[in-house]
């Protein structure tokens, strides 16, 4: 998703008065949709609709709560200063893509390693199966917050496609494998 915007949003929340699980769902939804802090308690994001629904959503949750929330738009005097807040936004994206690919490399010796002890099996591929879905699941997650198209975002694509591809062929291994077996029956 890239944003084509100029619009922002500032969210400022407090949640004194709450309860105290109250904050951390507020943390866990803000960092869901990837907001960049000014300060503690006041963040940024860009005003794309699914944007805006999530964060009225959880102003609403947290003033029915106890606590406060405002939502204010917001658009730069200075393209400098926005361009300097996308790159930031960028650079956290990217510092997220790198953790996956970082990570990556683990299930690619895992499948080596399976297929280098003959263990090529069906309960084998959905173990690696679960672990390519957890990978997917979290790439998709950070794509649904990288509102300007990090560069790292290709890459790791990329290296989860291949993944993908890594899994197929064992998969394929473990076909053949138990296959023979039962040829061998």
């Amino acid at each position: 998703m890239t944003a084509e915007t100029s619009d922002w949003l500032v969210i400022s929340v407090s949640t004194a008065g709450a309860p105290a699980t109250l904050r951390v769902q507020v943390w866990r939804k803000l960092r869901s949709l990837g907001a960049l802090y000014l300060q503690q308690s006041v963040c940024l994001l860009p005003a794309l609709p699914p944007v805006v629904r999530d964060v009225r959503r959880l102003a609403g949750r947290v003033r029915e709560q106890g606590g406060t929330a405002r939502v204010l738009p917001m658009a730069f005097t200075a393209a400098a200063e926005e361009r300097a807040v996308i790159a930031e936004m960028n650079a956290a994206r990217d510092a997220e893509y790198a953790e996956v690919l970082e990570r990556l490399p683990e299930l690619h010796r895992e499948l080596a390693a399976e297929q280098a002890r003959g263990n090529a099996t069906y309960a084998e591929v959905e173990e690696s199966e679960a672990d390519l879905a957890r990978f997917q699941g979290w790439l998709g997650k950070i794509a649904a917050r990288d509102y300007f198209g990090a560069p790292g975002g290709q890459a790791a694509r990329e290296a989860v496609d291949e993944a993908a591809e890594a899994l197929k062929a064992f998969e394929e291994a473990a076909f053949s494998a138990e296959a023979h077996e039962r040829t061998k029956k």
